[in-house]
């Protein structure tokens, strides 16, 4: 397992009784509940409030109408495990365990985090919250210290494997320690056609494993609605393979499509991989409005902070002219909206996704903001709005200064360390970008800098004229990059 001297101090993370207590002048008022949604593999332009023009995306724009709408946001990391991992611990990077999208090894399920993780469910459980995660889980095989119900979860259901979830129709769920077996004649996740008629029909079963999902978040609101809950939504869309509804896909005009998509670059095949696509975000979309219908019905609305993000940019592309990863067409769809790079990647169409936070009373309907913000920032800012003060140091900032209208004067730096891809780093200084790929190749790539604020696109590398910038983010990964044995990463000037 992880080197000791990867993690940060074992004493700092222990949960010690009364740790988590609010602080003197706590407000007397109701606690909120908390409803954490994340989308998967969801890109910087796939909804109608961030410029999409083809997709129905009404539920989430909706809520971005009724709360803020953030530009600038970025997820923890270009993929699945470690973006989770961030968002869960509030530890960039540089300091987290999970760096990548490692199997444990050990049967079913993804390298786990350590049972001395504190993750924002273990804070908001001992504060008095009833704590659920539904969807994808990721961060460790059921029984393993990362197992959901052993970091602060009360209840667990859904997919706890990556690998699994690339299927829509699978044969089981987890509900906790339980195997739920919900399909008979389960879909693979990856086959291929290269001849013949692709039928839509020869890659469903019985049951939509993402129907299971949205009916128990639902659920857990409606049975806990008198008490401040948490629920972590972890959809699956639209992380491909594409195998929607029937109903969605014929929602969506069928001259899009005038070849079928045969599982050339992966996943499977469908005889309408641009609609599919469409109906995949809007099946999320749906999803969205059933929790939001749940909150409504038992009068939680109100007093609940909404917050809907995704884990990292559009899925990256594949060895064919139109289509990517699981048949997914970006450009016809303007996934990234003109962002550089997908999903594995550090910069901005891999790391920039969506933020909306609902909080009536709080935020202000309707705004917008941009000031730059990302995954580690959300424990910090739960905390902040809790009034909690558990131990440890976490990364992120709070941004309830931001979600009160008022941005701060500035923000500490970003950091990514991601050993994935190739090998990358990234670190985020004011408006400016630093980067470094291919670490883990022969031949590493040079320092790249870009003025992400004027240069969105990154298409101007200004590292010859800001060397400083470059010495300053060689100073920062110095100091925030601990060693990690199971995901390690040679840096120039850092720690080779």
């Amino acid at each position: 397992m992880q080197n000791p001297k990867s993690l940060f101090l074992a004493g700092a993370l222990v949960i010690l009784a009364g740790s988590t207590a609010p602080v003197s002048g706590a407000d007397p008022a109701p606690r909120p509940s908390v409803v954490l949604i994340l989308a998967d593999d969801l890109g910087w332009g796939e909804l109608g409030c961030y410029g999409q023009r083809k997709i129905r995306t009404p539920n989430i724009d909706r809520l971005a109408a009724e709360g803020m709408r953030f530009t600038r946001h970025y997820s923890g990391a270009p993929v699945c495990a470690p973006a989770r991992n961030v968002l869960l611990t509030g530890l960039h990077l540089g300091h987290s365990e999970i760096r990548g999208n490692k199997q444990a090894g050990t049967g079913e399920g993804q390298w786990p985090i350590s049972a001395n993780s504190l993750t924002i469910a273990k804070v908001l459980k001992q504060a008095g919250y009833l704590t659920a995660a539904t969807g994808k889980w990721g961060l460790g095989p059921v029984g393993s210290s990362g197992d959901p119900n052993r970091q602060g979860f009360d209840l667990f259901f859904g997919y706890n494997c990556q690998a699994v979830a690339h299927s829509y129709f699978p044969a089981h769920l987890w509900r906790n320690s339980e195997k739920i077996v919900i399909n008979s004649k389960p879909v693979p996740g990856h086959l291929k056609l290269p001849e013949g008629e692709v039928r839509l029909e020869d890659y469903q079963d019985q049951t939509y494993a993402p129907d299971l999902i949205e009916a128990e978040a639902v659920k857990f609101i409606e049975q806990n609605a008198g008490n401040p809950f948490f629920l972590y939504c972890a959809f699956i869309e639209p992380h491909v393979a594409m195998h929607p509804p029937k109903r969605l896909v014929e929602s969506y005009p069928p001259e899009w499509d005038d070849q079928p998509y045969r599982g050339q670059c992966g996943y499977l095949p469908h005889p309408r991989p641009r609609a599919a696509y469409a109906a995949m975000i809007t099946s999320l979309d749906e999803h969205v409005g059933k929790v939001m219908a749940a909150l409504e019905r038992t009068g939680t609305k109100n007093n609940t902070i909404v917050i809907f993000t995704s884990d990292n940019g559009t899925t990256h592309l594949g060895n064919d002219p139109v289509y990517g990863i699981g048949g997914v067409d970006a450009k016809f769809f303007n996934s990234t909206a003109g962002l550089r790079g997908f999903k594995g990647s550090v910069y901005e169409g891999g790391l920039r996704v969506p933020l909306i936070v609902r909080w009536p009373g709080k935020v202000k309907a309707g705004t917008t903001s941009d000031f730059p913000s990302y995954f580690p920032d959300h424990f910090a800012t739960l905390c902040d709005v809790l009034k909690l003060n558990p131990p440890g140091q976490r990364d992120g900032v709070s941004l309830l200064p931001v979600l009160s209208g008022r941005n701060p004067s500035k923000r500490d730096p970003m950091v990514w360390v991601f050993p994935e891809y190739g090998g990358q780093v990234c670190v985020r200084i004011g408006d400016f970008k630093m980067i470094r790929g291919q670490l883990n190749t022969r031949k590493p790539g040079d320092w790249e800098v870009y003025d992400v604020v004027n240069d969105p696109q990154e298409a101007n590398n200004v590292a010859k004229d800001h060397p400083e910038l470059i010495r300053q983010a060689i100073e920062i990964l110095k100091a925030q990059m601990n060693e990690n044995q199971v995901w390690p990463l040679k840096v120039p000037g850092v720690n080779a």
